[in-house]
């Protein structure tokens, strides 16, 4: 199944995020919908709700909604969860579709899954809910609330007309067909080394990979695979300078499997720093939907300390809803006083001007 992209829900507000570069016409796809700082949301009116952004599955877009407090006075007491049409429909859109909750990013099997149903949807805004999804008090004692945090994810299938042999164009309730494994296997190709046929020198490692994957890629590796340099790339190894081993295999490991790369354990600055790391070599390599991953990673790491280094990514690699995301830490009360107090603030402003005009633009009246 298709992966369409992640929204990020931080105290009560929709946050800058990932979206995926997914075929916007495959039948089937998935969103990941991540509430932070859950004890922030769940005071929230009843019938009030939180939005995911839109996102596209089946060539139309989509929106999964949230009502913390039930959608309504009669749910009090419930979490309630909806899919909803972002778009208005000439006609009627018939789907599959289920609402569940999962354990972290690279623990994605479902739990708690309310049953997929086939619906129809007839325009913007409309949509269907679960609207007894879970009790709040069964919500607060299980494992899917985690540091004040849990994430749903939204399975959707939109059902196509199919011509069968009788000529009623009803789609077949006998055939099911499984989601593509195809990156299954061009990960085993990787790992087990099968038909290299180009290494790279990474450090004091050696990597071996396969030209005609990376090309197919990436236009940077194509150029130097296929370019003039082509007979060199072909007969010693080709030296990745100014990275580290890790880094350069998890790029690797996101060109075969097209998903997001398990990276060492650390927390704090560890982590952001293997997130900023892959970031720069995902632009360097021009790996966009692995660079919007990136970005929706280090979302969760701005704060006082990293708002300034973080900026600076964002000016040097072009990382648009990050700065957003910065600039809506710096919007807060008192935030941008206490990153102006920071050893780094100064030296943000000397390199990059651009951001002190707008900082004072965002702040004008």
């Amino acid at each position: 199944m298709s992966f369409a992209g992640i929204s990020l829900i931080r105290d009560g507000k929709l946050w800058p995020s990932g979206s995926a570069a997914n075929d916007a016409r495959a039948a089937s796809g998935y969103h990941l919908l991540v509430i932070e700082s859950y004890s922030c949301i769940k005071g929230i009116p009843k019938g009030n709700h939180i939005k995911s952004g839109p996102f596209r599955v089946g060539g139309y877009l989509w929106s999964l909604v949230y009502h913390p407090n039930g959608s309504s006075l009669a749910r009090a007491g419930y979490a309630s969860a909806s899919l909803a049409l972002a778009q208005d429909v000439a006609k009627p859109v018939k789907a599959q579709y289920g609402i569940s909750f999962i354990g972290q990013f690279d623990e994605q099997e479902s739990t708690h899954i309310r049953s997929r149903q086939v619906r129809d949807f007839r325009g913007k805004s409309c949509g269907v809910s679960y609207s007894n999804f879970i009790s709040r008090d069964d919500l607060e004692d299980s494992e899917h609330l985690k540091d004040d945090s849990f994430i749903l994810r939204c399975d959707i299938v939109v059902i196509e007309n199919v011509v069968n042999t009788k000529g009623t164009g009803a789609a077949s309730p006998y055939v099911t067909v499984p989601p593509s494994d195809m990156h299954t296997h061009f990960t085993h190709l990787l790992t087990a080394n099968e038909g290299t046929d180009v290494k790279f020198k990474v450090g004091d490692q050696t990597i071996t990979a396969h030209r005609s994957v990376l090309a197919a890629r990436s236009r940077v590796f194509k150029a130097e695979l296929f370019g003039p340099m082509e007979g060199t790339a072909t007969t010693s190894a080709i030296h990745i300078q100014d990275m580290e081993p890790g880094i350069f295999r998890a790029i690797l490991a996101f060109i075969y499997s097209d998903s997001e790369p398990e990276m060492g354990k650390g927390d704090g600055e560890d982590a952001m720093w293997q997130w900023t790391q892959l970031l720069v070599a995902a632009d360097r390599y021009d790996l966009q939907r692995m660079k919007l991953m990136c970005e929706a990673k280090i979302c969760g790491f701005i704060g006082v300390n990293t708002t300034t280094t973080i900026l600076e990514l964002t000016e040097q690699h072009r990382c648009d809803g990050l700065k957003k995301a910065c600039y809506d830490f710096l919007g807060a009360p008192g935030n941008l006083r206490a990153v102006a107090a920071t050893d780094g603030f100064e030296d943000l402003i000397m390199s990059y001007p651009s951001v002190l005009k707008e900082l004072i633009a965002m702040l004008a009246p």
